[in-house]
């Protein structure tokens, strides 16, 4: 199972899978701890161990742990198995969804701009709303929820269209299984989970935005992509660097031709072109030309 499970955390353009396995990690990991700590009668360990990784709601405690505006996108409720299988579902059928149009690196990058605004929409309104603030007296939030409504939000946007078979329903356009989702969510934000469906709200928009942003060049999460390849590169072995030399050639009186130089524009009127009739409506060199766009 192991080598599987690093098998499949190694195969490229396979964000949704990496990230799964990570929650999935974590999630087995804190699970020991919390079982034998109840055994053995050492709560408080595990209640140390959890609050490094939940994101507290007042801001006079995130100070002190600021590195849960990440961590907490990674962690479930031990307590309820389907809080982490649903999230994880979700994330599979729309990662995959999401990557095969714009690639594993910026699933990951929205992954992680979807966590930070949702934490930090969860932060501000716990710290600043009146109805809120005299609500704040939890230990704090965990889930992957609020990145993956913006995933969800970010390939809605992208391809609206796109139509899912669910059980019972049968064809469903995306858009409207994501904006029951918000709906529901901003129902619940004066509900018991006020504070994980403010997250969700908070993710959502930032699915909008990075997409809507992507769409006129500008990539919110090159950063995130950078950041990720510099640790990389760190623990990847470095191949010995050989240099070869080429003659183009010409055939039948004709130069080669460079396909994978792709500009901006291109990119940016096949993305409309998706989000006005879907990915059904991309001639064959259209989905070529995406495809290696994806892998830049």
């Amino acid at each position: 199972m192991l080598e599987e499970f690093k098998n499949a955390f190694s195969r490229p353009n396979q964000g949704h899978v990496q990230l799964i396995i990570i929650n999935v990690t974590l999630f087995l990991a804190l699970g020991v701890v919390f079982v034998f700590s109840r055994i053995l009668s050492f709560e408080h360990f595990f209640t140390l161990i959890h609050d490094q990784f939940s994101i507290p709601p007042k801001l006079s405690d995130f100070v002190l742990r600021p590195w849960t505006i990440i961590t907490y996108a990674f962690t479930h409720s031990l307590t309820d198995i389907f809080h982490i299988l649903f999230n994880m579902l979700i994330l599979y059928w729309f990662g995959r969804l999401f990557i095969e149009y714009l690639g594993s690196d910026k699933l990951v990058a929205l992954y992680v701009l979807g966590a930070l605004a949702a934490g930090t929409c969860y932060l501000l309104v716990f710290n600043t709303i009146p109805f809120f603030k005299n609500q704040a007296d939890f230990p704090g939030m965990v889930g992957a929820s609020g990145a993956i409504y913006a995933i969800m939000v970010g390939a809605a946007t992208l391809m609206p269209n796109y139509t899912f078979f669910l059980f019972f329903f049968g064809p469903v356009k995306i858009k409207y299984i994501v904006a029951f989702y918000i709906v529901v969510s901003f129902l619940g934000s004066v509900g018991q989970n006020a504070g994980g469906n403010i997250a969700h709200l908070g993710g959502a928009l930032m699915g909008f935005i990075y997409i809507k942003q992507l769409q006129v060049g500008v990539n919110w999460g090159g950063w995130i992509t950078a950041i990720l390849d510099w640790f990389g590169d760190l623990f990847s072995p470095r191949a010995k660097v050989k240099v070869s030399y080429r003659k183009q050639e010409a055939a039948n009186g004709k130069k080669n031709v460079n396909l994978s130089g792709i500009s901006q524009k291109e990119i940016d009127e096949i993305l409309d072109k998706i989000s006005d009739g879907g990915y059904e409506s991309l001639s064959k060199e259209e989905k070529e030309k995406l495809f290696k766009a994806s892998k830049k």
